[in-house]
């Protein structure tokens, strides 16, 4: 099965060694989605009258959410006994506790930390909420972009194996040929963030109900993660059992509630022709 000379062999080191300095790529790649994305909000936020502290409510809220997701919903087990690695970048090995950073966020903790702390945000400072969401919602894909590529960069979110050409070897995990699930999801949240753009571009945010680019992103991002979940290796092996995965069963509610969002939007259209 390895005897495709289209396959790719993946060879990257998951750490960038600067002389005595090593930096961590997936870290990296997050910092810039989070950097990439906050430079799209701040120019979409040009025409609001408000404070920037909204960046701040959305950094924490991603990092808080997407924390938490991971450990209760995709390694409860293990952070039901070591509960205090949840919280602090830590790791108890034989009785020691070392310094180990944190391992694992899940983006559908992300989006919903987001929402939580843009609510906040919103409520004290007079923006309508639906506004301020459509124009992270914008942004986000181009974040979540970023990371995927960080996913890659560190062999994980390993898709199942092929023979298909140009399948990825990672060989940092085996000599296996597999789908390059972290880079097809990269490449279409690019692309999903190119149509929101030229989308506001050519309308802004005043053509459709408030809303609409939300739905559109929740539709967008969570029907393609539902779908190339099935191209992915488990994740957690306490749903083996089952015909969804954790990432499918979590990405159906944004699914409902994009669409919901969009048929609200086009019945509001409507209503005012």
């Amino acid at each position: 099965m390895t005897d495709n000379i289209l396959y790719i062999v993946w060879r990257v080191s998951p750490d960038l060694q600067l002389g005595s300095l090593s930096i961590h790529l997936y870290g990296l790649f997050f910092a810039l989605g989070l950097l990439m994305g906050g430079i799209v909000v701040i120019r979409l936020m040009s025409g609001y009258q408000t404070s920037q502290s909204y960046l701040f409510y959305a950094f924490v809220g991603i990092i808080v959410g997407a924390r938490l997701f991971h450990c209760l919903f995709y390694d409860p087990y293990y952070y039901c006994v070591n509960w205090i690695e949840i919280f602090l970048p830590v790791k108890k090995i034989d009785e020691t506790i070392v310094f180990s950073g944190f391992w694992g966020f899940a983006s559908h903790g992300g989006v919903v930390g987001l929402m939580i702390a843009l609510l906040i945000f919103a409520k004290r400072n007079g923006v309508a909420y639906l506004s301020i969401c459509d124009v992270f919602a914008i942004a986000t894909p181009l974040t979540g972009a970023f990371i995927r590529l960080g996913n890659l960069m560190n062999s994980e979110i390993l898709g199942k194996a092929t023979n298909i050409p140009l399948a990825f070897i990672f060989t940092n995990v085996d000599n296996i040929p597999r789908h390059p699930a972290a880079l097809y999801e990269a490449l279409w949240y690019f692309v999903l963030f190119g149509v929101l753009w030229l989308v506001y571009k050519k309308n802004g945010f005043t053509k459709y109900e408030k809303g609409f680019y939300m739905g559109v992103a929740f539709v967008g991002v969570a029907s393609f993660r539902f779908f190339i979940e099935f191209l992915k290796e488990n994740q957690e092996n306490f749903l083996n059992t089952l015909p969804l995965n954790m990432g499918q069963m979590l990405s159906i509610p944004f699914i409902v509630a994009g669409i919901v969002l969009i048929l609200r939007c086009y019945r509001k259209n409507l209503d005012s022709v």
